[in-house]
């Protein structure tokens, strides 16, 4: 062998930290190392009796370094440095033997500008260099590993590959990035790995990996190596998305649970394919224009409903693989429907295999427990302050709508980001540097998100689950506002609901929870939600949150979406409103379909259909929603009937449809009612008509004005108004 000064210490200390774990720089000591017109090739397998090199011009025995002991598994050979770029390794132990390719020869796949971005925290497509990458390297397929982890001592990776023994192939750190990496040629798509992490705490670790863009299904915790083989076919729609403007358009979205919208033969969970098929086929009957899916990141829980992720860049394989996914995503489109999706980066779950203490530190949680721990739901809080986690989020965002198409992002939570203070009690938190309550990182990092997906995908929603009276939500982060495309509108869901829930006898006195949502209606861009959150933990189905007998109740329902289909803002229904569920929701079983079979049930679902149907051709209800302009009170006045009106004006200034709405079960004939317009005005829906279930009063078609000025308009008519019921008049063409 060459004999180089200090070169035995060298290769004893080296096998030492490798054979800990600890080595951050293998590639140091084994691969092929060139000096003098000699390749000097070496390999560690704790497990292998002997080794040789094949390599073009024959098989060369490798010889052991040293009597075994801590010194065993290290394999040296000295060759001709021509032609060994193709040398490949032949491990023997016993009776076994297996040939590979030397990871250790390979350079690194990221190079500095990737560093760099990484480091800076602004590398926008950090799925490309992060995480595993089937890729073709130095002429040869494999697959590339790296992990941000920049306090462990030592990474290792373990998988199908090598016995998941973390001692066969480590990682090392590239400069001073934090980053481990490693190329392992001629493995791809559908091995499990993790990674070994000796943290700085001296603990060894198994994790997932942050970026895996696969999982294993739950309770099974590895990462898959994917590779993504689907074509997509819906250029036409994300064409037309780039020129949409959502706020002048009709939103009805469909909020689904994918584990139990509809379930198969032998209540089995349905796959991301066959429930496109189904769920496609019933958003076009339904005229809904999206479906928002509850999280679809992996998550180990399935009680936490998917908010509290493990995995951010793993679609969940409860359902299927990432491409079932690109299909279901990729099918909707070809039946015009948009895909939304919940997001979750306001925190995290503290599984040990998982995010958290990834390298033995808080490194995506915040290190002060007053900022990086969540009371409510017992999870972390990431550390917006830190670069590289503010570019773990934004880059994710922008792949679920790269590699999956998304149409918007729903995010969940905002107001927990917001504010230090949020569920916490005085000296359980620690104020911004100016002494407020305001999370300053979170805020900074919500604006670039939304800068970010806005500029790169034009067309693409992002809507804020927001709670609180701060301003500005939805409006351009260069104005000051938070740049979300939407925010739900959770005051008016809450009073609405608790509207309904009275006895009419006493709804008088209670008249404001239906006026009130118009005096701040244009404050933001509203969607205005009936979501999941209000069907579960006791709260009772939507119907069953109505007041009075069983007919009043369904009546009370009917006459709220009659209302919200009507009112300023875009419109958000949970799985099972449709169908009048009478029971909560339950993420563990199928929505209760059979309940069809009864005409009241069947009528509730006929009527969400017409409404979104007549909701889409009435360019009045969308097209000025942020607008006042677009809104005008006929009478919002009538406390002792429980009787309000208003007209809904176009873009034009044009009025476009009436809404007549009595929630008292009185019947009110020949009640008169101010309109803007000379002539026949069409009962285009009254949702006391027969076909829904109601008792079918109502204006047989049309009511005609005459010139007596009423609610300050110079027309009137006099029409039906229907007990526990809402009318829409659509103005004369």
């Amino acid at each position: 062998m060459t004999t180089v000064p200090g070169r035995e210490a060298n290769i004893a200390d080296g096998l030492r930290r490798l054979r800990a774990g600890v080595h951050s720089d293998p590639h140091q000591l084994l691969g092929m190392h060139v000096q003098g017109g000699v390749s000097v090739i070496r390999a560690f397998h704790p497990r292998a009796t002997s080794v040789s090199v094949a390599h073009p011009a024959g098989v060369v025995a490798m010889q052991r370094l040293g009597s075994g002991g801590a010194d065993g598994g290290l394999f040296e050979a000295e060759l001709p440095a021509a032609g060994l770029h193709g040398y490949r390794l032949r491990y023997h132990s016993g009776d076994h033997q297996w040939e590979v390719d030397d990871p250790y020869r390979f350079a690194p796949t990221l190079g500095e500008l990737d560093l760099h971005l990484i480091g800076e925290g602004t590398h926008r497509r950090l799925w490309e260099r992060l995480g595993a990458r089937v890729i073709d390297h130095q002429g040869v397929r494999g697959t590339a590993f790296a992990v941000w982890a920049p306090h462990a001592r030592g990474v290792s990776l373990v998988s199908d590959t090598n016995a998941w023994d973390a001692r066969t192939l480590p990682m090392r750190t590239l400069g001073g990035s934090g980053v481990w990496e490693l190329f392992v040629p001629n493995i791809g798509a559908g091995l499990r790995y993790k990674y070994s992490v000796i943290g700085a705490d001296g603990r060894t670790t198994l994790k997932a990996d942050p970026l895996a863009r696969a999982a294993q299904a739950p309770p099974e915790t590895s990462s898959i190596v994917t590779d993504s083989e689907h074509r997509w076919a819906d250029a036409d729609w994300i064409q037309r998305r780039r020129s949409d403007d959502r706020t002048a358009l009709p939103v009805n979205i469909y909020e689904v649970h994918l584990g139990s919208w509809r379930r198969g033969h032998g209540d089995t969970i349905l796959g991301y394919r066959e429930i496109a098929q189904q769920l496609a086929e019933y958003c076009r009957r339904m005229s809904f224009t999206h479906v928002e899916l509850l999280p679809v990141a992996e998550h180990p829980f399935g009680g936490s409903w998917g908010y509290q992720v493990s995995s951010y860049y793993a679609p969940t394989a409860r359902y299927g693989s990432p491409d079932d996914l690109r299909w279901f995503v990729d099918h909707l489109h070809q039946n015009g429907i948009g895909v939304i999706i919940d997001w979750v980066p306001a925190h995290f779950p503290r599984d040990e295999w998982a995010l958290a203490r990834f390298d033995g530190t808080a490194l995506y949680e915040h290190a002060d427990s007053r900022r990086g721990s969540q009371p409510d739901w017992g999870t972390l809080v990431f550390d917006f302050g830190r670069n590289q986690v503010r570019n773990f989020l934004v880059a994710n965002a922008l792949y679920w709508i790269e590699e999956f198409h998304i149409d918007g992002l729903r995010v969940d939570a905002v107001a927990s980001m917001l504010y230090l203070d949020y569920s916490r009690q005085p000296g359980e938190w620690s104020p911004n540097q100016h002494g407020g309550r305001e999370n300053l990182e979170a805020i900074a990092f919500i604006r670039d998100f939304n800068e970010q997906v806005h500029g790169h995908f034009p067309g693409v929603m992002t809507i804020a689950e927001e709670s609180t009276a701060w301003p500005g939500v939805s409006r351009p982060t260069a104005s000051g506002g938070l740049g979300f495309t939407f925010k739900w509108n959770m005051g008016w869901m809450h009073d609405t609901l608790d509207y309904v829930g009275k006895d009419p006898m006493f709804r008088r006195y209670h008249h404001q929870q239906l006026t009130f949502g118009v005096w701040y209606a244009w404050a933001e861009n509203f969607i205005l939600p009936y979501s999941h959150d209000e069907v579960v933990h006791l709260k009772r189905s939507l119907v069953g949150k109505a007041a009075g007998d069983h007919w009043q109740q369904f009546a009370n329902l009917r006459a709220l979406f009659g209302w919200m289909f009507a009112h300023p803002g875009k419109k958000l229904l949970f799985m099972g409103g449709e169908l009048a569920q009478l029971a909560e929701w339950n993420h563990d079983r199928s929505l209760d379909w059979h309940l069809l079979d009864e005409p009241e049930h069947a009528g509730m679902q006929r009527l969400l259909a017409d409404l979104g149907r007549l909701y889409a051709q009435a360019p009045s209800l969308w097209q000025v929603d942020g607008d006042s302009e677009g809104f005008r009170w006929i009478d919002a006045g009538n406390v002792d009937r429980s009787v309000l009106s208003f007209v809904r004006m176009d873009a034009a200034g044009k009025p476009g449809l009436a809404c007549i709405a009595n929630f008292s079960p009185a019947v009110y004939s020949d009640f008169r009612v101010g309109l803007p317009l000379a002539g026949g005005w069409r009962e285009v829906l009254n949702t006391d008509a027969s076909q829904y279930g109601g008792g079918g009063q109502g204006n047989i078609g049309k009511v005609d004005t005459e010139p007596t000025s009423w609610h300050g308009f110079d027309q009137s008519a006099t029409m039906t108004v229907p007990p526990l019921a809402v009318v829409w008049l659509a103005a004369p063409e």
